[in-house]
């Protein structure tokens, strides 16, 4: 099973990954947890020029090197997983791409659906849970966790964090409308939720999920 993490960073994502990899290993299953960008040495070093840098790198610039990342992680790492039958839970997919250098970046959509297909080798998760967030309360969440001054500019902030408000709202409405377009792949839930209610969620869904497909085959 392929199962895909998306939504601002602040969410939570990355706790919802250990839960459920942990749920799922219970369950006698194998479990690979990846991010993005990374995975792989190269991608790690584009991960570190994209995010750890403050650069400036162009929207096109951008959008490529993610993809190129994508592309090395998919080939070397997560489809000879999937071949193996192993189960992989990824912290950011496409997804983020149509929304960030999409709706955020404000990049042609239509050409960011073809760099996407073939970044991703054609491949689509089977399930993406999408938590929801608005720029404001993550950006407060952030800077609670550190009793830092609330800024949407600062030294603590990663390079694609310190696009903005007006970006990230962009961002939010640009998931939204792939959450839209996409209802049966796409879970959203209020990342606003403690984080064992958030996973009770994702395993019920998930649960949904199986049985269907199940009746499927």
């Amino acid at each position: 099973m392929f199962i895909t993490f998306e939504g601002i960073d602040g969410a939570g994502k990355s706790t919802q990954v250990v839960k459920l990899k942990r749920h799922l290993q219970e369950r006698g299953r194998e479990v690979l947890t990846l991010r993005e960008p990374g995975g792989t040495p190269v991608a790690e070093q584009i991960r570190e020029l994209l995010l750890e840098s403050h650069n400036d790198i162009t929207s096109i610039a951008e959008l490529l090197l993610f993809s190129a990342s994508r592309a090395e992680l998919m080939e070397k790492i997560i489809m000879p997983a999937l071949e193996d039958g192993c189960d992989v839970i990824l912290d950011r997919f496409f997804d983020s791409t149509t929304a960030y250098q999409g709706y955020g970046r404000g990049l042609n959509l239509d050409m960011l659906a073809d760099i996407n297909r073939i970044a991703s080798h054609g491949i689509r998760p089977d399930i993406t849970f999408y938590l929801d967030l608005t720029p404001e309360d993550a950006l407060m969440r952030k800077f609670s966790e550190k009793s830092l001054p609330l800024a949407f500019e600062s030294e603590e902030l990663d390079r694609m964090e310190n696009s903005g408000l007006e970006f990230y709202q962009r961002v939010r409405a640009g998931y939204h409308a792939i959450l839209e377009a996409e209802p049966q792949r796409i879970v959203m839930i209020d990342a606003l939720l403690t984080p064992p209610e958030i996973h009770r969620k994702i395993l019920s869904n998930l649960h949904n999920f199986e049985v269907t497909s199940d009746g499927k085959n």
